[in-house]
């Protein structure tokens, strides 16, 4: 359990996403669909006479799917069906994405469960009976939570995370857990469990990370959203590389109870989707507080009715947008999303906003600053596996480095954040207080002085790199954890070479519905997403 948000304070078989594990679901529709038989509910081009088309989750939203479930068109059962299909088709064949880790296997039994539950008495709400695929650093307790480690591949967790837990009382099914950079250390989505996920826009290419697998997963229209992590860039990078929307919540609005830390200072869930109207509701039924992390304090009364209300399509009208120029890629590698995200500020002009060049104060102090997941790491996890009990493969960072189950390039991080004996050092408190003091301040005035909404920079700088080169995404991602206020990011549009190119809004805190209307609009006025073409 968390207590504070600087606190340093049984084993089963592990189930693959191999064509085996699909297959054994897949066979079961024949006996699911005669309970709930599948129905036509899309239209598709010049049907046979009489054929039943099955339901099109390609690109489907969370709307459209209940709109067709409320109506009879469909049924959980044959979304799952289908997504567990797609899954099949790209990840496990095809352009191999290698996107999951994890197929929940009573997916469609929880899935005509929830449809039954619908027919006997009603929806439970917007994620009713839609699948949801969540990174694998959330606890679940009825799948394995591994963190894309060999040495936790068989540790499934006494209890659900919290987030995990609130998108089940919601209606949500699990569908599957994700790959992701192993403990979540980097930015290329490359596991000792996993492997290494691929881009569904250029397989040869990166999908981001750490939250990577879940990226390429709703890229792919595996499912209807997804959740991932973000401690630095986790959540926003691997979404703008993958044309998605990802939303690093502030600190507090949603809880961190049940998730593999990284670095608690800096932790947070999040909503990826393909757009911001399923990102809303996913933040909806995740935000809210929990007595296990106390965090999550700071959010009462500052949590509206339903995000979903800042849907508006003129949102951009009369906002005051601050753009970070001196945070815009300036060299030839940075070339081409600069110049997608110049043409980015200029829509967002045409739709009504006025756009008010700024600069942040102390920016270079700001971005001297480390991450804290070099340091906060080893306490942390290790509370996590003790929170395990005796159900726990290992009981610290430790015994994890002596057993070598991990991906050999982790030894040297991982041994660097072994070697600390204490957090009660003033480098790490001049970090924490001052770091977060600096941020803040700098991020607030800015915005007062200029009379601003939000403010806009680059998601990365950079485009998804070569698989095998290195990966650069810029330092524009540490504001957000640095203050803990919130961020968005939402696609906006693709280089020459057909790469996905982000840009971030960023806001006061607990300001998300802001963000959401601006993004929403900004949105809707572009339409930059695209399908990726090899997952049709």
């Amino acid at each position: 359990m968390i207590h504070n948000p600087l606190s340093t304070s049984s084993s089963s078989s592990h189930f693959k996403p191999h064509k085996s594990i699909i297959s054994l679901l897949l066979a079961l529709v024949f006996a699911t669909t005669t309970l709930f038989p599948v129905h036509t509910a899309t239209a598709q081009a010049d049907p046979s006479p009489g054929a039943v088309q099955p339901y099109n989750v390609m690109e489907a939203t969370i709307s459209d799917m209940q709109q067709s479930l409320q109506a009879g068109t469909t049924t959980s059962v044959e979304l799952v069906q289908q997504y567990l299909k797609r899954i099949q088709q790209y990840d496990d064949q095809g352009i191999k994405l290698n996107a999951l880790l994890t197929i929940n296997p009573q997916a469609l039994q929880i899935a005509a469960n929830l449809d039954r539950e619908r027919q006997t008495s009603g929806s439970r709400g917007p994620l009713h009976g839609i699948p949801i695929i969540v990174k694998d650093n959330f606890d679940t307790a009825d799948m394995p939570t591994t963190a894309g480690c060999v040495c936790l591949q068989h540790s499934i967790p006494d209890h659900d995370a919290e987030m995990i837990a609130r998108l089940k009382a919601a209606g949500a099914i699990i569908l599957a857990k994700s790959n992701l950079h192993e403990f979540a250390f980097d930015i290329t989505t490359s596991s000792s469990l996993g492997g290494q996920t691929l881009n569904p826009y250029e397989p040869h290419h990166y999908p981001g990370g750490s939250s990577g697998g879940t990226a390429a997963a709703i890229a792919a229209s595996f499912a209807a959203a997804g959740l991932g992590t973000d401690t630095g860039g986790s959540i926003r990078i691997p979404s703008a590389f993958n044309s998605l929307v990802g939303i690093r919540p502030t600190i507090g609005l949603t809880s961190r109870d049940g998730i593999i830390p990284l670095a608690l200072t800096q932790d947070v869930g999040g909503p990826m989707a393909r757009t911001v109207s399923d990102a809303a509701l996913l933040l909806d039924a995740t935000a809210g507080y929990d007595a296990d992390d106390v965090a999550t304090a700071y959010s009462v009364g500052h949590i509206p009715s339903s995000y979903t209300d800042s849907l508006q399509t003129d949102g951009l009208q009369g906002a005051r947008i601050g753009v970070a120029y001196e945070l815009f890629g300036s060299s030839a590698a940075e070339k081409s999303v600069t110049e997608v995200v110049y043409g980015a500020v200029h829509d967002m002009t045409r739709l009504g906003a006025t756009t008010v060049p700024i600069q942040i104060p102390h920016l270079e102090q700001i971005m001297k600053y480390p991450s804290l997941s070099g340091y906060e790491f080893k306490f942390q996890l290790n509370d996590y596996l003790n929170s395990l009990g005796d159900d726990a493969p290992y009981h610290s960072l430790d015994e994890i480095l002596k057993s070598g189950q991990f991906m050999p390039t982790q030894q040297e991080s991982m041994s660097k954040r072994n070697a600390l004996q204490s957090l009660d050092t003033p480098e790490y408190k001049d970090i924490v207080l001052n770091r977060t003091k600096v941020t803040r301040d700098a991020l607030l005035q800015v915005m007062a002085d200029n009379d601003l909404d939000a403010i806009v920079y680059p998601t990365t700088t950079e485009p998804a790199a070569v698989i095998g080169q290195e990966q650069h995404a810029g330092d524009n991602n540490r504001l957000s954890p640095f203050s803990g206020f919130p961020a968005i990011t939402v696609p906006a549009g693709f280089t020459d070479n057909q790469l996905p190119v982000g840009i971030e809004f960023l806001g006061r805190p607990f300001d998300e519905s802001t963000l959401i209307q601006l993004s929403y609009s900004y949105e809707q006025g572009t339409h930059n997403r695209k399908a990726p073409p090899l997952t049709p």
